[in-house]
């Protein structure tokens, strides 16, 4: 993505702002809630509050982006204990998109100082204050994640947030997860708005146990995850079936170096070869299922 891309902010439902990209074809947050969504989606699924009560939480944030995510945490962590010390690392291909979203003002929707910390991030790439750690590393996540691994940090809650999965299958592939997986505490746990069935299978490949958000009117369930299925609830029936199903195939990038082309026909290939139930199958028995029930 260049740096060069226009960005213009589009309000959502609950009056926070986002970005639509035109070159990706998608919005950054969800046209039903930009705020909520990082709040629903991403940081009450990592329970970040009852962490807070330690000296130190340490978050992943992939795919900064406007750095709601981000500041929503800080919010509600700061909120529970104001003396928690928060290490965040946020990975994020274009610097343009941070530095926009302060120059259109859109964290003022969250309390100081936030905004403020959050500015001094999209500008000089880190910050070290009393209180609050972080860096943001720019490029490909899939080379700043190995710099990540070589640190040995190691998250208590990832923010896994990039574009859809047929839009940037890059970042959604079994082996990409598996380095998500290495950087997560073994109480820690991974949070995304993605409830498809391919994203589900990398992570139950990467040793996650998994969970489904909560769907909250329209708005898809997401996914949550951890090494443990302590505080986890089992998924549905419909959502167990699903990971049956083609749909199921994972994204695939072995060299971790693969263009999105690449690895979109690789998966295409072994949905092709794939003994597992069609998935336009499993969507008709759940419409029927769902009709008759509704009768």
């Amino acid at each position: 993505m260049a740096e060069s891309i226009i960005l213009t902010p589009q309000v959502t439902d609950d009056g926070s702002f986002t970005f639509f990209c035109e070159e990706i074809g998608e919005a950054f947050h969800s046209s039903q809630g930009a705020k909520q969504e990082a709040q629903l989606k991403f940081v009450e699924p990592c329970q970040l509050a009852t962490k807070a009560q330690p000296p130190i939480v340490r978050i992943l944030d992939v795919c900064y982006g406007l750095g709601y995510n981000s500041a929503s945490a800080l919010e509600k962590i700061w909120a529970s204990n104001p003396h928690c010390r928060i290490e965040l690392v946020a990975l994020e291909l274009n610097p343009a998109v941070p530095r926009a979203a302060i120059a259109y003002d859109l964290l003022r929707g969250w309390s100081q100082p936030i905004p403020e910390l959050l500015a001094e991030l999209a500008t000089s790439g880190k910050v070290d204050s009393k209180y609050f750690q972080a860096q943001l590393l720019l490029g490909d996540a899939r080379t700043t994640i190995k710099q990540l691994l070589k640190s040995g940090f190691q998250a208590d809650g990832i923010f896994l947030d990039p574009f859809s999965p047929p839009r940037c299958p890059q970042l959604w592939t079994v082996e990409f997860i598996q380095q998500l997986a290495s950087c997560c505490a073994k109480t820690g746990k991974i949070a995304t708005y993605s409830c498809a069935a391919a994203v589900r299978t990398a992570m139950l490949a990467a040793g996650w146990q998994i969970s489904e958000i909560l769907q909250v009117g329209k708005r898809q369930p997401g996914t949550v995850a951890s090494f443990s299925t302590t505080d986890l609830e089992p998924l549905s029936v419909r959502s167990q079936e699903h990971l049956q199903t083609r749909a199921a195939v994972p994204y695939r990038d072995p060299q971790l170096s693969d263009p999105a082309s690449v690895i979109l026909h690789r998966r295409r290939l072994e949905q092709a070869a794939s003994s597992l139930e069609p998935t336009s199958h499993w969507k008709k028995r759940w419409l029927k299922k769902e009709y008759s029930n509704s009768e």
